[in-house]
């Protein structure tokens, strides 16, 4: 791995500049896809898959703002990022981390012919870790008992009314930063509902903000710690911690338990059927700690039970902004 290469003194350069080799074909499209909050997400714009696109990433670093530009590079064997803002060499540092470096595999079996058969045609799929345990619960928690319509549309709302344009050539392609743990807890309740935003989520953000900074200390701990932490605040429970960690941790063992798809999906690919979270649980026991890895292998293989009937509505008593 290249160390970070600091650019000084050129109008619209990057602050700093990594070239990494992965040592594997490293997904990068589907590792920062999985980051995604909706199509719209104003923190990250990705390109088309195939060839040599250039994918952009805002986010809020311990050491400030950045913008990340990065470029798959598959016939060299590289990914080349270039970061802007005071971010940058956090970001780049982190960078492999993002991109899957850190997720083993080492003590994962398939057990079941579907998930080897998913294995076997996926074999470069990381769950990649941002290391930003309240960049990940916000908009977890706007995603609780609702539709990822309304969800989405509130999270994309708050962002680009409470959060900063991103560093250099971010603003330009739209992109901005969450707003800070500062910020949030100052956002007054009818605003959140102006947001789209009810006010038991709203809560439920609001309090993470004011813990903040314990909540990024127990992502440092362990996974279990984290999970300790988000479960003891109000409003928040096992569906969200799981999200958070998976994320922000890469936790191998983190499942989405009280998903609206992944009971039903599961279900259906391991034992022909939709499942509830009970029996979910009891069919994913034997892979534990290494649990979650079969959500995202028989996703990454698109196995998923037929989607019949409507779609679930968005609620529409409450305003949104149209930003």
């Amino acid at each position: 791995m290249s160390a970070v290469s600091l650019v000084f003194g050129t109008v619209g350069a990057p602050d700093a500049i990594r070239v990494w080799r992965p040592g594997w074909p490293c997904p990068v499209r589907s590792l920062l896809l999985a980051q995604r909050r909706g199509a719209g997400d104003p923190t990250l714009r990705l390109a088309a898959a195939g060839g040599r696109a250039r994918h952009w990433r805002a986010s809020r670093t311990p050491e400030g703002p950045v913008t990340l530009a990065i470029e798959a590079r598959p016939a060299d064997g590289e990914v080349r990022a270039e970061a802007w803002g005071s971010g940058a060499t956090w970001a780049l540092d982190q960078l492999p981390e993002l991109l899957g470096a850190a997720d083993d595999w080492s003590g994962f079996r398939p057990r079941h012919p579907v998930v080897a058969g998913a294995l076997r045609a996926h074999p470069h799929v990381r769950i990649g870790r941002t290391g930003r345990v309240l960049e990940a619960l916000v908009p977890a928690a706007i995603e609780q008992k609702v539709t990822g319509q309304e969800a989405f549309a509130g999270f994309r709302a708050l962002v680009r009314e409470y959060g900063d344009r991103a560093p250099g050539p971010g603003a330009d392609a739209g992109l901005f930063v969450q707003p800070d743990a500062g910020t949030l807890r100052t956002v007054p309740s009818w605003d959140w509902l102006r947001l789209g935003v009810d006010g038991a989520r709203s809560r439920a953000v609001v309090t993470a903000a004011r813990h903040a900074d314990s909540l990024e200390r127990a992502g440092v701990r362990s996974a279990e710690a984290l999970d300790r932490a988000v479960r003891s605040l109000p409003g928040l429970g096992g569906w969200t911690s799981a999200e958070v960690r998976q994320r922000a941790l890469g936790d191998p063992d983190a499942v989405s338990f009280g998903d609206y798809h992944v009971s039903k999906d599961v279900g259906f690919a391991l034992v022909g059927s939709p499942v509830d979270d009970v029996r979910l649980e009891e069919l994913l026991e034997p892979w534990r700690p290494h649990r979650g890895r079969v959500p995202l292998l028989l996703g990454a293989a698109g196995l998923r039970r037929p989607r019949r009937g409507p779609r679930l509505s968005a609620r529409g008593h409450l305003p949104r902004v149209t930003k």
